[in-house]
């Protein structure tokens, strides 16, 4: 056989991961092979593949004819949208994508080699966990794919897809990577197994309930996003990088819009209705500020009460931190500041400008809150803002009260563009609060407590929760009418397009995690 011949035949074995027959079960799941996902993910003809002849090490259970070329990962470098990643896809028709030594390798090689090259890391997780048998091996496989996932952090964007099973240790992975996306009904993640956890709760659960996407992108908050299926999600990821600089030196990559810079918008003027206690949708206010009225969510099901998003503004990509009136009533509570102070510290940590759009009533009062910790959490926000040193713009459309004033990027915090529509009120706390508990006394013998207090409501607004206070002492640069605000923004956003700020040098802080 010519030398050709070898080459020819080898590659055909390695395409065909397990060989015909698993590649079926695949499909029979409504699972894509690794390969099958690549194609979706990456532009076409792009991908170049590494470590193809990669077998598995030698071990008491597997004979030479047993130990598949690639050992169970699809991995090399590709493009999206004409810009470099690297990619790995494990594949589960060969050894159920477990993870041993060899396995573990290729990865870290395409880990190292992205942070090398500056490139975004992609991950495809399709896979029964740690090889059972390679033992320790195994378990060192993963330790050395963790630290470079700690490593590459901050450096490289780290995209994780759940495409099948992630189980055990094998979660921790993702779980450090910048964002994960889930598919509906066809992938779990979960420390402990339905079948342990009903050996040692004694709980009968499903795969689906312990750790679907769901769950996952409803109630825990692991998962960033929650797709319908396989080729759905992959096309978020192209979407996502789309959005992202492919390092921490780069920046995002602009896009054109013939979306005008100065364009006004009369219906911003009256969004926000006139009853303060009228709830009303901040993703409009959102579609109608940024470029083309795209914007992708981030954690859309989790946390609903703050929103999180990746935009563009005069072709810039930025992030969106803004309250949801609808729900909670924008209140910030344990979960929202965590997935918000998320997002910040890693629009930070790519150069992504943050525009903050703020209603907020305050923390979230309650015992419940008090003993989950949310000073301690409702902390990691102020944090992350106040280390944040990217371009900060911040527009307060309605209310600002107590400390959650401070924390939503307030000037305080060195925000370096700081407005306020007409209809917004900054204060210690709400109006009628305030009048409670300063007149409480004399509310007590007025001949109509009604009228009484509506008039010290107003009275209070106009004197001590009134924009133009904090706007005459500097903490907003301006009060500016709610249809200028796209005009607004991308004209502070080019004048901090040079912006030079640091922090004190240390090794790293001590966020309050």
């Amino acid at each position: 056989m010519k030398p050709t011949d070898h080459l020819v035949e080898r590659r055909a074995r390695a395409a065909l991961g397990g060989g015909e027959a698993r590649i079926a079960q695949q499909h029979a799941k409504g699972k894509l092979t690794a390969r099958e996902r690549l194609d979706l993910l990456l532009d076409d003809g792009s991908f170049t593949e590494l470590d193809a002849f990669v077998v598995a090490r030698p071990n008491d259970f597997a004979s030479k004819a047993e130990r598949p070329l690639g050992d169970g990962v699809v991995t090399g470098f590709g493009r999206i949208d004409g810009r470099l990643v690297y990619v790995f896809a494990q594949d589960f028709t060969v050894f159920g994508g477990s993870l041993a030594e060899a396995h573990a390798g290729k990865i870290c090689k395409v880990m190292d080699l992205a942070v090398r090259n500056g490139a975004p890391i992609i991950g495809l997780n399709d896979s029964g966990g740690a090889r059972i048998q390679e033992g320790v091996v195994s378990l060192g496989g993963y330790a050395e794919v963790f630290l470079r996932n700690v490593l590459a952090s901050g450096v490289v964007p780290q995209l994780s897809a759940i495409m099948g099973p992630c189980a055990g240790g094998a979660v921790y992975s993702p779980a450090i990577t910048d964002f994960i996306a889930m598919v509906r009904d066809t992938s779990y993640m979960f420390v402990t197994g339905p079948d342990v956890v009903k050996t040692v709760t004694h709980e009968e659960v499903s795969l689906d309930e312990l750790g679907g996407a769901g769950i996952h992108a409803g109630r825990s908050g692991v998962a960033h996003f929650a797709c319908d299926d396989e080729a759905s999600c992959l096309a978020m990821l192209r979407e996502l990088v789309g959005y992202l600089p492919s390092n921490n030196l780069d920046p995002a990559p602009p896009r054109p819009t013939g979306d005008p810079v100065d364009r006004a918008d009369p219906e911003l003027d009256s969004i926000v209705p006139e009853s303060p206690t009228k709830p009303y949708d901040m993703r409009e206010v959102i579609k109608r500020v940024f470029d083309d009225g795209r914007f992708l969510e981030v954690h859309e099901a989790w946390a609903g009460n703050i929103l999180c998003a990746f935009a563009r503004l005069d072709g810039a990509t930025v992030g969106i931190v803004g309250q949801q009136p609808l729900v909670l009533a924008g209140v910030l509570d344990i979960d929202a500041s965590i997935k918000a102070a998320r997002f910040v510290r890693f629009c930070d940590a790519f150069n992504v400008p943050i525009v903050s759009l703020v209603d907020v009533p305050g923390f979230l009062p309650g015992t419940g809150q008090e003993h989950h910790g949310i000073i301690r959490n409702g902390a990691k926000l102020l944090y992350a803002y106040a280390e944040a040193t990217v371009p900060k713009l911040t527009v307060i459309t309605r209310k600002a009260y107590g400390g959650a004033y401070d924390v939503m990027s307030s000037k305080h915090l060195r925000g370096d563009y700081n407005v306020a529509w007409p209809t917004a009120e900054i204060a210690v706390m709400g109006p009628e609060g305030a009048v409670n508990v300063l007149y409480r006394d004399e509310l007590a013998t007025a001949k109509d407590p009604a009228e009484r207090r509506a008039q010290l409501v107003a009275e209070y607004r106009e004197r001590f929760a009134s924009p133009y206070i904090a706007a005459s002492r500097g903490y907003l640069d301006d009060v500016i009418e709610p249809r200028e605000t796209r005009a607004r923004l991308v004209s502070a956003l080019r004048s901090l397009a040079g912006k030079r700020s640091s922090n004190p040098p240390r090794k790293h802080g001590n966020i309050p995690l």
